[in-house]
């Protein structure tokens, strides 16, 4: 699988709800941005065709973060060739939105500051030019830049049943100083989500050239789940597919880079803004979790957490769970978040998908309580809201999906300077179990019994009201943002941290083992690794359980990679993208809200 065919195929996608009618919610999740690939210098232009933007519809309107890019960030010019292919009403005003998007870019101007500290207007350093891409020299261009040719459909005049295929070009070649990025194919829609992957990739390139990406630690050394682990999706031997790959080509601002404590006698580096920990395979020592400790309490660091008490090997087609922390709940506990040693089950709500059984090609509903699905949902307001979709990371989002989950347990008591807030739990119908060995493939028909119950599954520590509000005043303690130590007293074994953070800090738990990974890939795809038992007798992997991963990839990879996204611009505060991702929610959900 080619990781550009395969993302591209993902922009613009908006979910919208699909489980029961009493969800009145109108969020949608919208994809991930396009796809990127650097091919050399920019082509020369072998005729331009600007296309104006329709003469009914107003200007597009940038976000100021946008605005800033392209007019200070970026200091010299920017080169954009659109190649566009017209054909269909409904790519005709594809085509007049995105010439109105980047005329935008072209045109914007920015006020900052100057010299002396005075206000200082910036003027766009793009230079644009629309490109008619059903020539033969312009598809010829079109393809040594890196763009993929598409299939469209066109209309047959008096027939609305009739289409005649054509093959042709909708993409973005991108020029900045000696780096160039591509956008190779993108997708016919009414547009929305164009500044989102156009700003996402023009970061990149600015990033490129001057060198300036934000690192992300990751926490390896313990046998975790790996961002370079294929499996988002069936894959056979040899296929890449993973999240540093998808990141590293769409939106390469962020590198991610191994954090090994080496049993906690290495610190972690200090120019780190913040760290990802995962689902780990190896228990931490409590020399380990005092690193991570020190870490945030240097002040203005933060920590996510994508990790539960439920553990599956790779390629492992029984898909049977054991429950071990590995340490990880000692640290949270001092953060005021208690990791239980549990499988959290949930059969309401959206746990379940379509997957097509070749005895009777057709497709029959399936059942996965353990996978949940938590969705915004009116009926449940204040403590009871099932996924906060005001917090950055959800923003707007219509679903997230939460495989292999243990609850939470908030304690406020413990963190009285920085505020403590739940942003996903499950309904009321939700329960638990303990059991050492569990047998998960069985539990989609056979769910645990259990006192049936909210359970809360994702919890974010950072500034703000400690009563949970918008706004309140200024003298409110938690506004300071600072968090105590999980490691107050005891043995420091040679690791000096203060009892507080020096500075803010922020602290993300989703308590989903595999909420970076697609469970049924993972269990059923073959073993990257040689040494590893393979998942059948055959090396191929398990065929069922590959079935079932297409329909979950399908549904989940999209929101997944954004919120995964809005999570890093979340801990390293970068408010521009998450300016830009509330304006691509805020269009999906526009459009959800039309078709109710």
């Amino acid at each position: 699988m080619r990781i550009a065919h395969a993302t591209a195929a993902l922009v613009g996608i908006a979910l919208s709800s699909g489980c029961g009618s009493n969800n009145t919610h109108a969020g949608a999740a919208s994809s991930t941005s396009s796809a990127g690939a650097k091919n050399g210098a920019a082509p020369e232009a072998s005729a331009t065709a600007s296309s104006a933007p329709s003469p009914e519809t107003s200007a597009y309107a940038l976000t100021e973060g946008s605005k800033r890019l392209v007019c200070k960030t970026m200091t010299s010019d920017v080169i954009i060739q659109a190649f566009v292919t017209r054909g269909s009403a409904q790519r005709n005003a594809f085509v007049d939105k995105l010439t109105q998007v980047l005329k935008a870019y072209e045109s914007a101007r920015y006020v900052g500051t100057g010299e002396n500290a005075q206000p200082k207007e910036y003027k766009s350093h793009i230079r644009l030019s629309v490109l008619d891409a059903s020539t033969p020299d312009a598809k010829e261009t079109a393809k040594d830049a890196g763009l993929v040719e598409q299939t469209f459909a066109d209309e047959v005049e008096g027939s609305k049943d009739s289409a005649v295929l054509t093959r042709g070009y909708s993409g973005l070649v991108m020029k900045y100083g000696v780096e160039q990025e591509v956008i190779p194919a993108l997708p016919e829609n009414d547009g929305s989500g164009l500044e989102f992957m156009i700003t996402n990739k023009l970061r990149a390139l600015s990033a490129e050239v001057s060198g300036k990406k934000t690192r992300i630690g990751v926490l390896a050394g313990k046998g975790e789940i790996k961002l370079t682990d294929n499996n988002l999706a069936p894959t056979k031997p040899g296929q890449v597919f993973n999240i540093k790959a998808v990141f590293e080509q769409y939106m390469s601002v962020y590198e991610f880079v191994g954090v090994d404590l080496h049993g906690g006698d290495a610190e972690i580096d200090r120019e780190l803004p913040a760290i990802m920990v995962t689902q780990p395979g190896k228990d931490y020592s409590e020399k380990e979790l005092r690193r991570i400790d020190e870490f945030l309490m240097r002040g203005n660091k933060s920590m996510v957490v994508f990790a539960s008490a439920v553990n599956l090997k790779a390629s492992d087609r029984s898909m049977r769970a054991t429950l071990s922390t590995h340490g990880i709940d000692r640290l949270l506990d001092g953060y005021g978040v208690e990791m239980k040693k549990d499988l959290v089950f949930d059969s309401s709500g959206c746990s379940r998908m379509e997957v097509t059984v070749a005895s009777q090609s057709q497709k029959v509903p399936v059942s996965f309580p353990w996978a949940l699905f938590i969705e915004p949902d009116d009926r449940f307001v204040g403590e009871r809201r099932l996924l906060d979709d005001s917090f950055v990371p959800f923003f707007r989002m219509n679903r997230e999906a939460l495989p292999f989950a243990s609850s939470l347990i908030v304690h406020r008591e413990k963190q009285p300077s920085i505020r403590l807030r739940v942003v996903a739990r499950t309904t009321p119908d939700a329960v638990t179990t303990s059991d050492a060995s569990i047998d998960v493939l069985s539990t989609s028909k056979n769910v645990p019994k259990g006192e049936k119950a909210q359970r809360d599954v994702a919890v974010a520590i950072e500034p703000g009201c400690c009563d949970g509000r918008a706004q309140c005043s200024d003298d409110d303690p938690c506004k300071k943002g600072s968090l105590q130590s999980a490691f107050p007293s005891g043995d420091k074994m040679g690791v000096d941290a203060p009892a507080e953070s020096r500075g803010p800090a922020r602290v993300l738990v989703i308590s989903s083992a595999q909420f970076l990974a697609n469970p049924f890939a993972r269990s059923g795809n073959p073993p990257d690794a040689p040494t590893q038992p393979p998942a059948t007798a055959e090396s191929g992997g398990d065929s069922e359980l590959q079935m079932v991963a297409r329909p979950y990839y399908e549904q989940t990879l999209a929101p997944s990679l954004l919120t995964l996204k809005n999570t890093l611009d979340w801990m390293t505060g970068d408010e521009d993208m998450v300016s830009l991702s509330e304006t691509l929610g805020s269009s999906a959900t526009n459009k959800a809200g039309a078709s109710h």
